[in-house]
């Protein structure tokens, strides 16, 4: 019975990967700019560590943290971005305007990859969809998502996505419109 499951399941969490990836061409070509409360940076190594109310922005790209520990050692447009906090938080508008967010105890954001690595309590959501697991990375190049549980008991190391049904969402919008007025 489960091996008929795999590819629904499959083809459900390639069918979120696909939208939640395709972040806006031109957020790649704009600027990264970094702002803390505090930075240390080893020039001779090539790397950085901002602490305290970190912001990462690049477009409508956005990564919030505790700290960010960024490694350049491969040069310019190479850089690897570690953001930790409990927790991180990322964030991008797709090229159709959809938002995606996700958060993880560590945010690993390579460039010249453009992957984003969730570990430690990640979840990953986009529209009314949503995975969680141990581990999340999705590509944004290839439009492919890989989420991994972690070791556990009774269900708790395994992943986990939710689907809400089109009729539950309109049903909350028309609530939410109702107390607005």
């Amino acid at each position: 019975m489960y091996k008929r499951l795999i590819p629904l399941a499959t083809s459900l969490i390639l069918a979120i990967a696909s939208g939640a990836v395709l972040a806006s061409e031109e957020d790649f070509s704009q600027p990264i700019k970094i702002g803390s409360n505090t930075q240390f940076i080893d020039g001779k190594n090539k790397t950085a560590l901002y602490k305290e109310d970190v912001l990462i922005t690049q477009g409508s790209l956005v990564i919030k943290a505790d700290e960010v520990e960024v490694i350049a050692t491969d040069g310019s447009g190479r850089e690897i971005f570690i953001a930790r906090g409990k927790p991180a938080s990322y964030s991008q508008s797709l090229e159709d305007g959809t938002p995606v967010s996700a958060q993880a105890n560590e945010i690993r954001y390579e460039v010249v990859n453009r992957t984003i690595s969730l570990a430690g309590n990640a979840e990953l959501q986009q529209d009314t969809s949503k995975v969680q697991g141990d581990k999340i990375t999705f590509d944004m190049i290839t439009e492919q998502l890989l989420a991994t549980g972690g070791a556990g008991k009774n269900g708790e190391g395994r992943v986990t996505t939710v689907f809400t049904p089109e009729t539950i969402r309109k049903t909350s919008s028309k609530k939410d419109n109702k107390d607005n007025q």
